[in-house]
């Protein structure tokens, strides 16, 4: 075993420790419907995403739509911040294997539940009709840390799969309707991935095995804006894949004699583990329409490529027949929609409301790994024009997960391997808070 890699299917996937979770990776709660977050502390959050493509109403366009530059005047900038907080709890079952323990592990997603995130977003106009913008966030990944003593320690203690993107981009207004754009997405990714290891060695306690790193991998984002008349528009993005691919020696800690020693003897203790991973392609058309002077509607519909995501496992399934250190788990590709409103409750005054769905990307029980699938969103906010040059706003956003299971069974006695694990992550729920100001010059 001198090589243990994972195999990720090339073909177009998905990776995450959520932000990913959330921030500067914001991925709330490990997302819902995948790794790929719609927030990152900007208006979007209090639309829940609905209009995202085509709302073009300020700097963070540059991310959602790099067309939709070409609607904002002059140079704009526009920092965002932004707070989850994500109830995922595991909560043990009769079927988890009683050698375990009942430990159920705490509020998994950042530190105790809580991850920042936010980003900075530029728009510069070089003529009316040509723009550059560059912005600076994170809204893929998730970010786990399990009590190292829970029933699922076998399977994972510790995960955080982030990318921070750097995105130059460019707009040009091809016609007095039809806007394209693109941007480059340079990003940064960081993997770490903690699992104890069941020593069966009096008095020892859990060995440990992990792996980090870090790499960078490279995309492009398209998008195209068409504006119907002047108060509707039509937003059209695509996203490529982004290959990430780590590796790393496998680290080990607090083996047991024996396990070491077959691990010596069958190069296990020296091999790389090669973890590719592929943040997917996406596709999303939206809408934005200003029925009067008051109100606008917005929606949104998306897909995301996770079935070629592949997370990686790691750990020791049999600590008789160590044979691999990893193995691969399944997804399936997501769909999102999105409907909104804003509502001009007086000149400086501008309010949002929004609800999406995102469908599932685990069939069935869910991974320890990702306690995550189908959702709900809920958001509203609120903006406030200060000035010509200057305007600032927050938003809040519930994203509503239910109740997720999960149900692991090992084919070898719990004494020798990993153990069943059975229960459930109750009630999942993630609360976003967001703030953000943006400046004219």
């Amino acid at each position: 075993m001198n090589t243990s890699q994972v195999g990720m299917g090339r073909a177009c996937r998905g990776a995450a420790r959520l932000a990913l979770c959330a921030g500067a990776l914001a991925a709330g709660q490990v997302l819902a419907g995948g790794l790929i977050l719609y927030e990152v502390g900007t208006a979007d959050v209090g639309l829940a995403s609905a209009g995202y493509g085509a709302r073009a109403q300020d700097a963070s366009t540059v991310l959602s739509n790099p067309a939709g530059m070409t609607r904002l005047e002059g140079t704009q900038f526009l920092a965002a911040g932004q707070l989850l907080w994500g109830n995922t709890q595991f909560s043990a079952g009769s079927g988890t294997s009683p050698v375990l323990g009942r430990e159920d592990g705490g509020y998994v997603v950042g530190s105790n539940g809580w991850f920042p995130g936010g980003g900075g977003f530029l728009s510069y106009s070089v003529s009316p009709d040509l723009k550059l913008g560059f912005a600076l966030t994170g809204n893929f990944g998730a970010a786990l840390s399990y009590d190292n003593d829970w029933v699922g320690r076998y399977y994972v203690q510790q995960t955080t799969l982030l990318g921070v993107s750097f995105l130059p981009s460019i707009a040009y207004k091809v016609t007095d309707k039809l806007s394209l754009g693109a941007s480059v997405n340079a990003m940064y990714g960081k993997y770490t991935n903690q699992v104890a290891i069941n020593n069966k060695a009096p008095g020892l306690g859990d060995g440990r095995l992990e792996l980090d790193d870090n790499t960078w991998g490279w995309g492009l984002n398209l998008g195209l804006l068409y504006e119907i008349d002047p108060g509707t528009r039509l937003g059209l993005t695509w996203n490529s894949q982004v290959d990430l691919d780590f590796k790393g020696p496998a680290k080990f800690s607090n083996l047991g004699p024996g396990l070491s020693t077959l691990l010596r003897n069958r190069g296990g203790l020296d091999t790389d583990i090669k973890v590719g991973i592929d943040v997917p392609q996406q596709a999303m058309a939206s809408v934005f329409t200003q029925l009067n002077d008051r109100w606008a509607l917005l929606a949104s519909l998306g897909w995301q490529q996770w079935s070629q995501f592949g997370q990686v496992q790691l750990g020791i399934d049999d600590i008789r027949n160590p044979v691999s250190l990893t193995s691969d788990l399944g997804f399936k590709d997501t769909w999102h929609i999105a409907l909104g409103a804003q509502h001009r409750l007086s000149e400086p005054w501008l309010l949002n409301f929004g609800v999406a769905y995102d469908s599932g990307m685990q069939s069935g029980e869910v991974s320890p790994l990702l306690p995550v699938n189908s959702a709900w969103r809920f958001g509203v906010g609120g903006e406030q024009q200060l000035s010509k040059s200057a305007a600032w706003g927050v938003a809040a956003e519930y994203m509503y997960g239910g109740t997720l299971d999960t149900k692991l069974q090992s084919s070898v006695p719990a004494e020798f391997g990993r153990g069943d694990l059975v229960g459930s992550y109750k009630n999942t729920g993630t609360i976003f808070l967001a703030a953000y100001y943006n400046w004219k010059f």
